[in-house]
């Protein structure tokens, strides 16, 4: 039987045919090996080995790394990220073994959905993120800005002058500008400027936090593109409670990379996937996530299209709002 450690040694090797079966064979260690997934599979009267297709594999409800320790085996976390939240609000709590592995893991999917990190100054309006501790997007984004050798990347709270003085000093250079914000930032900056940021990349990350009212995701990115001049928004869709980034480059739809795989399930039967085209909750097989859990059942509702692309569309009644996701 395959172990945590040679899964991890053989974790670069994962390609679109062999999905399948690397899932099935972490989930059989997962199912062994993480309490709190052994004792959820166990109250669902679910035998692991007669579990034969990734689409049978039971997944784990993400509240649950707000209430316990979901770890893969035995061992002291180096860090641990939380999610953003309210203070009437427990936040999630994702356990992490290597750091290193995660940013160098977000290093390597976003390298292979936009090219060399080194190509791009990295300018991150990310305020709300960066008023806390243990956000996942804040260690990533500054692990970006150093990894791309540029003086000009950096971060910015509220301080949009200087911003704004600093994207129209970029169009003259040959690399291309990413603007990483946080939702409720990038409108602000759209209200209160009028730049041409036909020469960037914005990518939002989603997240209102009850800055101001929730709209829908088409609304936003009009508004955005209008604003800035600029033909597509970008989406980051990541969260606490993964270690793999998906995103969408152009038609609203999210691309998972190939350490990632979507799943909709009916909304009142957890253990029927719905087709393609029909909306339901997002289930999340992160092979990246091989130290804590894979598999994951979050309160988003999506869809996916023929290609295998994801949309998100909200969240589930009466759950909480996540910083990373806009709400409908």
């Amino acid at each position: 039987m395959e172990t945590i450690n040679s899964f991890r040694q053989n974790f670069r090797k994962i390609n679109d045919n062999d999905f399948g079966h690397i899932a099935l064979s972490l989930f059989k260690i997962q199912a062994t090996e993480n309490k709190i997934y052994k004792q959820y599979i166990t109250e669902l009267r679910i035998e692991p080995n007669e579990v034969t297709r990734i689409e049978e594999i039971p997944f784990l409800p993400i509240s649950f790394f707000k209430t316990h320790e979901v770890k893969t085996g035995s061992w002291e976390p180096e860090t641990i990220f939380t999610s953003s939240g309210t203070t009437a609000l427990i936040t999630s709590r994702h356990y992490v073994k290597d750091r290193s592995f995660y940013l160098n893991h977000a290093k390597c999917l976003f390298n292979s959905f936009f090219g060399s990190i080194e190509d791009y100054h990295f300018l991150a309006l990310l305020p709300s993120y960066l008023e806390r501790e243990g956000s996942s997007l804040i260690a990533m984004t500054d692990y970006f800005i150093q990894q791309s050798n540029s003086n000009h990347s950096g971060f910015y709270l509220n301080n949009f002058d200087e911003l704004a003085n600093k994207i129209e000093a970029l169009k003259t250079e040959k690399r291309k500008t990413i603007l990483l914000g946080v939702t409720f930032a990038l409108l602000e900056l759209a209200q209160q400027y009028s730049l041409n940021l036909s020469h960037c990349i914005i990518m939002e990350t989603g997240g209102m936090k009850g800055r101001r009212k929730e709209i829908v995701r088409d609304e936003l990115h009009q508004i955005l593109r209008s604003s800035f001049k600029v033909d597509n928004i970008t989406s980051e869709y990541g969260m606490t409670e993964l270690f793999s980034q998906a995103y969408s480059l152009h038609d609203g739809y999210y691309k998972c990379p190939w350490s990632m795989k979507i799943l909709i399930r009916d909304v009142y039967d957890p253990m029927q996937l719905e087709k393609t085209g029909r909306i339901g909750i997002i289930k999340v097989i992160d092979l990246a996530n091989f130290d804590s859990c894979a598999f994951i059942e979050t309160q988003d509702l999506g869809r996916l299209n023929s290609n295998g692309n994801f949309e998100v569309l909200g969240r589930v009644d009466n759950s909480d709002s996540r910083g990373c996701n806009l709400l409908v």
